[in-house]
């Protein structure tokens, strides 16, 4: 029971990635499925074209509205993301995502030294708030072609999980699509194979300095109805929990971080059972009816 509470969450990532992921169809076929589930988006950065994909992702649907000669206001894509962040915050990132899932994978890798940050760390988790802005938003607003159509600037030129998705497995499957490749795949490659190899060493890099999807949701995180709260009763700022966690977060004073994927890493580490999700609620007795 031990083991299988241990490995619970990347076995619930499995099994969504398989469901949400799982058009076999598509991969033999190398086509893209467009059923009446790609009307829907999943909470994930889960690429449209990928051929196994059943339904969308908001960070793509919001581009594809907003790129439009129209310039659309997309209510049901950011009421999307608004009712998901309020209700989980980052726990979409740490259980739903399947670029997460896969960077979590790979720093299973054994490697001579693993790092728990790089230099600037600060400075570079600031950079996926500038791709949300800049190349989910401001950029696919102002630069327009010649009829007033924006591009979808962080899909087209930056998103690893759409290359890694959907591009390798459309163009493994499609001979003329090869044969059509220039630039810009090679430079995505080549931003997935530096992510693929700093996975190894550095816990989740792409979800800490580039993903303007945990962006979005890091900033629900402190007023989410799912949180944790910390029992001051029982907490004695040892530090247990931080050096438990794979980002590096105190989180005896910043339960609620932005930067936190609510892997539970801390709350299993916790020697006082401090840690608990209080589900919104503020009574003291919440961290206390969390455990019973």
């Amino acid at each position: 029971m031990g083991k299988l509470r241990k490995h619970a969450r990347t076995l619930f990532q499995l099994v969504y990635v398989a469901l949400t992921n799982g058009y076999a169809a598509g991969f033999v076929q190398g086509n893209i499925y467009k059923g009446a589930g790609k009307f829907a988006c999943l909470p994930g950065l889960n690429c449209y074209s990928c051929p196994g994909a059943v339904g969308s992702c908001p960070i793509g649907s919001l581009q594809a509205v907003i790129t439009s000669r129209e310039h659309k206001f997309t209510f049901y894509v950011v009421g999307f993301l608004l009712l998901f962040g309020a209700l989980f915050g980052r726990v979409v990132c740490g259980w739903l995502c399947p670029f997460g899932l896969l960077q979590d994978l790979l720093n299973k890798i054994p490697f001579v030294k693993k790092l728990r940050r790089l230099p600037g760390e600060r400075a570079l988790r600031a950079l996926k708030y500038v791709v949300l802005v800049g190349f989910v938003i401001v950029l696919p607003l102002i630069v327009l072609d010649v009829v007033g159509q924006g591009q979808p600037w962080f899909c087209k030129y930056i998103c690893p999980s759409g290359t890694l998705f959907a591009g390798v497995p459309l163009i493994s499957s499609n001979p003329p699509l090869r044969a059509a490749l220039g630039w810009l795949f090679a430079w995505k490659m080549g931003i997935l194979i530096v992510l693929v190899l700093l996975s190894i060493v550095l816990w989740r890099p792409f979800c800490r300095y580039l993903c303007p999807l945990g962006a979005i949701y890091g900033l629900f995180n402190p007023v989410a109805l799912h949180r944790f709260r910390i029992d001051e009763d029982r907490c004695t700022g040892c530090g247990v929990c931080q050096k438990a966690c794979k980002l590096d977060i105190p989180v005896h004073r910043t339960p609620n971080s932005p930067e936190c994927v609510r892997c539970g890493d801390c709350r299993r580490a916790c020697p006082h059972g401090a840690i608990c999700t209080a589900n919104a609620r503020s009574e003291p007795a919440a961290c206390e009816q969390a455990r019973s």
